[in-house]
């Protein structure tokens, strides 16, 4: 585990989180983060605490994942970003085979930030961290799943550079207000 960046101003250090060892003290309140962030609007999903660890285990067991998580000396995870080789996601390599190499493409799995610490900056950060992080050697474009809804994460992925591929997937998730639904969401893409 290694700090990437730092936002003193907030009591944030952002880490690089890279074995089961080293989440292991923030496993409790990556869950918590993960089940708060994903039951809010527009996905209104609903999370167990060990489905949420199990997103966390998974990525770190995927070899060439970029793991980080924005943290308080608390130990509050207030966000993450989770990102991987696309080929480690069969189902989203399946939905855009054609549209980009899958060998030549990282995922961007995964980013979430608490409602109190938005919109200054933070998601943009991770985003930015990531992007840094992604192995230019291997890897010539990057690829993401937003909600179809056009909201703020969709306009910060745009200013960022991202473009709006048109392919959609539908998701199927189990809803905060009960039974399960599909989601339609929609890749956005970046040459790296």
């Amino acid at each position: 585990m290694r700090e990437v960046a730092a936002r003193p101003e907030e009591g944030i250090r952002i880490l690089r989180i890279e074995s089961q060892e080293e989440a292991d003290p923030w496993r409790a309140s990556f869950a918590g983060a993960y089940q708060s962030i994903w039951m809010e609007p527009p996905y209104n999903e609903r999370f167990y605490p060990e489905e949420a660890e199990a997103v966390l285990r998974h990525s770190l067991d995927v070899r060439d994942n970029v793991t980080l998580l924005a943290v308080r000396d608390s130990g509050l995870v207030v966000g993450f970003a989770i990102s991987y080789p696309l080929v480690a996601k069969a189902d989203v390599a399946r939905e855009v085979r054609g549209l980009l190499p899958t060998e030549d493409t990282f995922y961007f799995a995964e980013l979430g930030v608490l409602d109190r610490w938005r919109k200054h900056g933070l998601g943009h950060q991770l985003v930015d961290l990531r992007l840094e992080l992604v192995d230019r050697s291997r890897f010539h474009y990057v690829l993401l799943r937003t909600s179809a809804v056009r909201n703020t994460s969709y306009e910060m992925y745009r200013r960022l550079g991202f473009d709006d591929t048109g392919v959609y997937m539908e998701v199927p998730s189990r809803k905060v207000e009960g039974g399960t639904r599909t989601d339609r969401r929609l890749f956005l893409s970046k040459v790296v």
